[in-house]
């Protein structure tokens, strides 16, 4: 996976992060408005649910940072499982491309063409 690829991944999922925190500040300050609001009796069963929904929040944000934790690690390693193999095989398709030129070229020109035509749609 590319630098640019990784960062970007990391940025969507970093900005998704921060929009949770922005949602979840939000619930919490409807919660304690409606709270403000109820009087009396009303006023103990707002307090549980507000703390309910806080527990609740804080248990989605920890889920979503543990994801994006470990999304972030599994495309961290596959870069580095992709770049291992091609550093393991570039040797060998060097060689290949000295030994073959126009099979090399007639192959890498076929894969632009395909690339093309799957790009274009």
């Amino acid at each position: 996976m590319p630098a640019t690829a990784r960062a970007a991944a990391n940025s969507n999922i970093e900005d998704r992060l921060a929009t949770l925190r922005s949602d979840l500040e939000t619930l919490q300050k409807d919660i304690k408005g409606l709270a403000g609001e109820v009087g009396g009796v009303a006023s103990n069963r707002a307090n549980e649910a507000l703390r309910s929904a806080e527990k609740l929040a804080q248990r989605a944000y920890d889920l979503a940072e543990d994801t994006a934790n470990q999304a972030t690690a599994y495309g961290t390693k596959a870069a580095e499982d992709l770049e291992a193999w091609t550093n393991e095989n570039a040797e060998t398709l060097r060689e290949t491309v000295r030994e073959q030129p126009l099979t090399s070229l007639a192959i890498a020109v076929g894969a632009g063409a395909f690339l093309a035509m799957l790009l274009r749609r």
